[in-house]
């Protein structure tokens, strides 16, 4: 679970260290707790919803520095793709990258936990503490922004 909630905490706060520090409160807050445990139904959604709650506070604390998510989360090396090939995945990462962290927050928390993390509606309504509907919905904004994006970039370079 440590490496699902890091990469929750590193989408939030953009910050590589500052993400483990998040990371480690969140298991000190589970270790302090540990005798209320048995009560919890979904202990990895307690957990991602400690991490929010404590990326955020480290986001309104305002020591954030930003880092670049992709450089993290992905691996592009490929031993037989050629420099172009190279080249064209890492220009569509960042675009996906920006148009990601230009959707609003919800929408993008709810798209890392999905898409990223593959955590169920259930599991994000409780992580996020919202309304399973209302994940479905956030999603499919999410979803359908950066599709209609990429595909006005594709159809005019824009």
């Amino acid at each position: 679970m440590k490496n699902k909630l890091y990469r929750f905490a590193l989408n939030i706060v953009k910050d590589d260290e500052l993400a483990k520090d998040v990371v480690q409160e969140c298991f000190i807050k589970v270790w302090e707790k540990r005798s209320e445990i048995d009560l919890i139904q979904n202990l990895e959604a307690w957990c991602m919803q400690i991490t929010r709650n404590k990326a955020l506070d480290k986001l309104r604390s305002k020591h954030v520095k930003k880092t670049d998510l992709f450089e993290v989360e992905f691996d592009t090396r490929k031993e037989r793709d050629t420099p172009y090939v190279m080249t064209e995945r890492g220009d569509l990462l960042t675009r996906i990258k920006g148009l990601i962290d230009a959707l609003p927050d919800r929408q993008r928390e709810v798209m890392q936990l999905r898409d990223i993390e593959g955590l169920a509606y259930k599991e994000i309504a409780d992580a996020l503490d919202i309304d399973i509907n209302l994940v479905k919905t956030n999603l499919f904004r999410a979803r359908r922004k950066l599709k209609e994006s990429l595909i006005k970039v594709d159809a005019y370079g824009l």
